[in-house]
């Protein structure tokens, strides 16, 4: 059985990693929000969605979280009216992506603040486990 102070730094490096990849994913999204098809009628940047799962860690015997998939937003295409775009159709419409900047910053945000949460966890840890060397070292 692992430490419980080593848990949480696993734990919450579990947690690191998930934000990191969340916010690799709405970065992404936010790059592409103009991304149009190649050709007349091609779709364009389809929306990434990221989903996760709690994994079971064998050494430390905690919950820690998981990628479970990086997967396409299946909500429509917008359209709009652009008939000089390279990717307008006959009528002029062009296929705008699914990405939509205010969901994609409320993600971001949040993504962020989770991930300062999880480095506000690994620090306290870190601290308590320095702290409890400094008192054994001092009692010897």
């Amino acid at each position: 059985m692992m430490d419980a102070l080593q848990a949480s730094l696993r734990v919450a490096g579990s947690g690191l990693a998930a934000q990191s990849a969340r916010l690799r994913v709405v970065s992404e999204n936010i790059a592409n929000a103009q991304s149009t098809g190649p050709t007349p009628g091609a779709d364009p940047y389809r929306r990434k969605t990221i989903t996760f799962e709690n994994e079971l860690d064998r050494v430390s015997g905690q919950d820690l979280v998981a990628i479970k998939d990086i997967g396409a937003d299946p909500t429509a295409f917008g359209v709009e009216h652009d008939p000089g775009n390279p990717a307008a159709d006959a009528q002029g419409l062009v296929k705008m992506p699914n990405v939509n900047m205010i969901s994609e910053m409320a993600d971001m945000r949040e993504a962020n603040r989770s991930y300062e949460a999880d480095l506000q966890v690994i620090k306290q840890s870190r601290d308590l486990i320095s702290m409890t060397i400094d008192l054994l070292k001092g009692s010897s």
